[in-house]
C-alpha cells in the first residue's frame, strides 16, 4: 500500500483542504448527485483557513494519510468523541486508507478515555463503517442538506452489539 498515517500539522491545512473537496466533489457523487446547492453547502466549510482552524483546535486530533508525500486521506475526531470528517482520495477507496485512518482515530479516542464514538456520514460511505464496526443507528438530517446515517461504535466491545441504540438504556 505504501501508505503512511501520521498526525496532521497546520503545514497539512492546504493539501488536506483540497483532498476534502476533490473526495467530496468526485468520491460523494451517489450522494449529491451534482446538485450545485447540495454540493455547495458541502464544500462551503472547506477552506484551507478552517481546515487550519480545526487541525490547530487542542479539542481535535487529525490524521493524514501520505503516499509519495501527498496527503491521499484525512480524518478527524473532536474530544467529544465525534468523527467528522474521515476522507480517501477516490481513486484510493477499497486499499485499507480509510482503515487505517480509523484505527488512529481510535486509538486517541481511548487515550483520551472515550468509549463511544460517533458520526453522520453520507449513505454511499455507511456500508464501509458498518464492516469497521460501527452501528447504523438509522438516518439523520445534517450533512449539508443530506439525509445520513448516525453510525456509533462502542470502542471497549469485542463484538458489535445487535441493537441500534447509542445510548446504553434498555429500551
Amino acid at each position: 500500500m505504501g501508505i503512511e498515517i501520521r498526525h496532521a500539522t497546520p503545514n497539512d491545512a492546504p493539501a488536506a483542504c483540497r483532498l476534502l473537496r476533490r473526495s467530496i466533489e468526485e468520491g460523494c457523487v451517489p450522494d449529491h448527485g451534482g446538485r450545485p446547492d447540495v454540493l455547495q453547502a458541502w464544500l462551503g466549510n472547506k477552506t484551507t483557513q478552517n481546515v487550519l482552524g480545526w487541525l490547530s483546535s487542542p479539542s481535535n486530533f487529525a490524521v493524514v494519510a501520505e503516499r509519495d508525500g501527498d496527503v491521499v486521506g484525512f480524518a478527524l475526531l473532536n474530544q467529544a468523541g465525534k468523527v467528522p470528517l474521515c476522507y480517501v482520495r477516490p481513486d484510493l477507496l477499497r486499499q485499507g486508507v480509510g482503515r487505517a485512518l480509523l484505527r488512529a482515530l481510535e486509538t486517541q479516542a481511548r487515550a483520551w478515555n472515550i468509549s463511544k464514538v460517533h458520526m453522520q456520514s453520507p449513505e454511499s460511505a455507511s456500508g464501509f463503517f458498518e464492516r469497521e464496526g460501527y452501528v447504523n443507528a438509522g438516518k439523520d438530517k445534517a450533512c449539508f442538506g443530506l439525509e445520513c446515517d448516525f453510525l456509533w461504535k462502542h470502542l471497549d466491545a469485542e463484538t458489535v452489539p445487535a441493537r441500534k441504540r447509542f445510548c446504553n438504556c434498555s429500551q
